[in-house]
């Protein structure tokens, strides 16, 4: 790479001072010294609008407007030095209007108090059999997505506004896939020679090659991902001009959306997977540990620690199957729907599904059957943003409980180092921000959801340009969701618990309130005049400053004559669990038989 490259130079500080041209080939060239003044002085004799042809030829350069249209990594930026005019006398005027005119675009101004003073780009290499081509370019190869239609392109600031190339590029795999399938199709109904087939296929290839090594330049005045890898694919492989036959990027946003929907929806299952094994196995190893149940954040009732736990395998579980419900409806192909109104053209929409992976359970392509709603439908990803949003508020619950349980007010777990954080003023801090992280981040997940609804509500059919908002929605979504699962699961897996403290919280015998009027209830009396007794009980031991197990017999019979003496083993703890033994309740057999067939099912 020519040295220069990538920093603005000022003409004239090169070190022989000269023409514009003079001190633009100093600069592209290793070392001064090396220059052919023969160089210097043929470029001086032709009219400055001729000078890039002429340079192009001794330093295998092209020089091309707009500035904007050329990465900063690539580039060497000619500008004046502060002070220094443009005009006849500099040959660098004439070189950036010829490449203005060139473009069709207007050359942009970058010297405010000096508006005749030249501004031009250099990008390299260049070949010299591509001179001609790049130095009068068609109207048709300055923006791909604009037609005959228009004189000019856009304006700068409308191309900085709407371009979505700076998201929408990671959908490159799914479009590069839904372009195969569909140059496929296109071969199968003559539109395509096997030849020209081929060629796309290669051409891809080596373009995804590219972009998985970091390699591929990515154009913002393409505006996408689809027209940066249509204008690439072109350029290299001449029957990329006939890939887009009867496809609109209409339908082809929607098909390629919906396929990365599809792997991220897999992959979020799986990462799902993960951490509902992180609680199992917590629970599994912690399987005799009780702690105290909670409503209204009072003690209530005592739960198996496993029990707590396998109450969220049963949410991320609900979670799992509302995602593969949502991919279901998903997976339907809208390609061939094209603008709004299909094509003329013979399109085989099926062979395109099914070479997509579109089909039911039977192995029948799925193909969507209006084409309007095709290309307007984002159902699918609002299905997406709710069942996510959800499930962030399941991974906030979990949070705020391990946030409860790590603190020292609880004390029921300690969370590894490596996944909590300190205090830059109190030195004894340890804090459990992946918790916190992932309570907090569940707001953006839902307020996603409710800006793509938003978003949603007020269009027009078919297709409205409001649609590139979503993609932006969609991907943090997707992505806050699954670093949260992902960091929730390590962190639990890093995760011990204080089964000492657990013990002492659940040896408070309030506890086993309840129980003691279930007793009341086994001795036939009615569970309201029950509740009531207990209730008179529990007031009696709080009046003498006893805890409720140590009340005698007779202080239990002067409050209702029914206790009798085996009213204690109602305070047995171990007894107590093995008592809960319907289908789901925290018994002891009962949590070992969910652990059991929870590790069935997620082995």
């Amino acid at each position: 790479m020519p040295v220069g490259a990538g920093r603005e130079i000022g003409v004239g500080q090169s070190q022989q001072r000269g023409s514009g041209t003079e001190a633009f080939l100093l600069q592209m060239h290793k070392r001064p010294g090396e220059l052919d003044e023969s160089f210097v002085e043929i470029a001086r004799r032709f009219p400055a609008n001729r000078q890039p042809e002429i340079l192009q030829y001794f330093v295998g350069l092209e020089v091309k407007l707009p500035v904007e249209a050329i990465e900063p990594r690539e580039v060497t930026r000619v500008l004046p030095l502060p002070g220094e005019r443009g005009g006849e006398g500099n040959n660098l005027r004439g070189l950036g209007t010829h490449a203005a005119e060139s473009s069709g675009s207007p050359a942009r101004d970058n010297t405010h108090q000096n508006p005749a003073a030249p501004s031009f780009a250099v990008t390299f290499p260049c070949p010299v059999a591509r001179l001609r081509a790049m130095q009068r370019p068609s109207r048709q190869s300055s923006i791909v997505a604009r037609s005959g239609r228009f004189a000019s392109g856009p304006a700068a600031e409308v191309a900085a506004f709407s371009e979505s190339i700076s998201f929408d590029w990671r959908l490159w795999r799914q479009d590069i896939a839904g372009s195969l399938a569909h140059a496929t199709m296109l071969q199968k109904i003559g539109i395509l020679t096997a030849a020209e087939l081929k060629s796309i296929q290669t051409g891809f290839a080596e373009i995804a090659t590219e972009i998985e090594a970091g390699k591929f330049r990515w154009k913002p005045e393409l505006e996408d991902v689809h027209m940066n890898l249509e204008a690439e694919l072109t350029h290299r492989v001449p029957a990329g001009a006939r890939l887009h036959t009867g496809r609109s990027r209409n339908d082809q946003v929607a098909l390629d959306i919906r396929l990365w929907l599809r792997d991220e929806t897999t992959a979020l299952q799986t990462d799902l997977r993960t951490l509902q094994r992180s609680l199992l196995k917590l629970g599994a190893a912690n399987a005799t540990v009780v702690i105290p149940g909670y409503t209204h954040l009072q003690r209530a009732q005592p739960v198996y620690l496993a029990h707590h736990l396998l109450a969220y395998v049963e949410m991320l579980d609900r979670d799992h199957g509302r995602l593969a419900d949502a991919a279901a409806r998903a997976n339907v192909c809208p390609l061939g729907a094209g603008a709004l109104a299909g094509s003329t053209l013979p399109l085989d929409r099926e062979l395109v599904a099914k070479l997509l992976g579109f089909v039911d359970a039977k192995g029948r392509p799925q193909v969507t059957q209006n084409s309007m709603d095709a290309v307007s439908d984002r159902d699918f990803a609002v299905e997406f943003c709710a069942t996510a949003a959800l499930l962030a508020v399941h991974l906030s619950r979990l949070a705020e409980d391990v946030i409860l349980w790590a603190s020292s007010e609880f004390n029921f777990i300690r969370i590894a180092d490596a996944y909590t954080t300190g205090s830059s003023l109190m030195p004894q801090k340890k804090n459990p921000d992946v918790a916190e992280l992932t309570r907090g981040k569940s707001a953006r997940v839902i307020g996603n959801l409710m800006s793509l609804l938003t978003l949603l509500k007020g269009l027009p059919m078919t297709y409205n340009r409001d649609l590139q908002e979503d993609k932006e929605r969609l991907f943090d979504t997707a992505d806050t969701v699954r670093a949260c699962v992902r960091l929730m699961a390590a962190m639990l897996a890093h995760t011990t618990v204080n089964a000492p403290a657990c013990a002492a919280a659940a040896s408070d015998p309030l506890l086993l309130a309840t129980d003691l009027a279930d007793y009341l209830v086994r001795r036939g009396m009615a569970f309201r005049e029950a509740h009531h007794v207990v209730g008179a009980v529990v007031a009696l031991a709080e009046g003498l400053g006893k805890p409720l197990d140590q009340l005698s017999l007779v202080e239990l019979q002067a409050v209702n004559p029914a206790f009798a003496p085996d009213a204690a083993d109602i305070f047995n703890l171990g007894k107590a669990m093995a008592r809960r033994a319907i289908t789901g309740a925290p018994g002891t057999k009962e949590v070992q038989r969910q652990l059991a067939k929870w590790r069935k099912l997620l082995r």
